[in-house]
């Protein structure tokens, strides 16, 4: 299958792929639940990073309100876009080459993210990645988190793309899960977990070879 001609797009999971920002959430979770008398542990704090803070909440504050979880939850984020105006992100390694790359030969591309809208705002100006990123898909679009593969879905519709011809970048099990379940192709980047179940698995972005992104789907064509 020729796939020069037809709409194709990335998905970009935000945090592990896009930027590491994993010191910014354990403060801001450790500071926000220890202003309500919980104690989290760096262990807790691995075990639950990436879920919806929903889920997270609940985890530990089984009897907590909608009201209560919003409030928690609301100064976490707020402690967290603190922290990365202050403190400031990088992109990682080969990141900003895929991004020029893949807008040069006409992908299009989305961030796809179960973080809240505003978390998003605040690191795609901070990183001046404006350009590149023709929709978001966030925690206030999607009803179900990874790896349901709704906020993927959401954003390939957003771009008007099949999910067939979309490649989701990700760093943790539950997206290349959601990804696989979204009927899309999956680059594992192992920046958080030791192993990935992916279509391609690569330790960074820099190691990824030219054409990776138009391999992938050259290989569904034609299998």
């Amino acid at each position: 299958m020729d796939t020069r001609h037809t709409a194709r797009a990335a998905l970009w999971d935000v945090d592990g792929t896009l930027i590491d920002s994993r010191e910014y959430h354990w403060l801001s979770w450790h500071g926000a639940l220890e202003a309500e008398g919980f104690r989290l542990t760096r262990e807790q704090f691995d075990e639950t990073f990436g879920r919806r803070n929903e889920e997270i909440l609940l985890c530990y504050f089984p009897s907590y309100t909608a009201a209560d979880i919003a409030r928690v939850g609301e100064a976490k984020e707020e402690a967290y876009r603190r922290l990365v105006g202050e403190r400031g992100v990088e992109l990682l390694p080969g990141v900003r080459r895929w991004l020029d790359r893949l807008k040069g030969e006409g992908w299009l591309q989305a961030v796809a993210s179960s973080a809240p809208r505003r978390n998003l705002d605040a690191i795609i100006s901070a990183l001046g990645l404006e350009p590149y990123f023709a929709a978001v898909t966030s925690a206030e679009d999607v009803t179900e988190g990874k790896p349901d593969p709704q906020v993927f879905l959401n954003a390939a519709a957003r771009l008007g793309v099949a999910p067939r011809s979309c490649v989701v970048v990700e760093d943790a099990p539950a997206g290349t899960e959601a990804a696989r379940r979204a009927g899309m192709r999956a680059i594992g980047v192992l920046s958080s977990h030791a192993e990935l179940s992916a279509d391609l698995v690569v330790r960074t972005l820099a190691e990824l070879p030219d054409g990776a992104f138009e391999d992938l789907l050259a290989e569904r064509g034609n299998g």
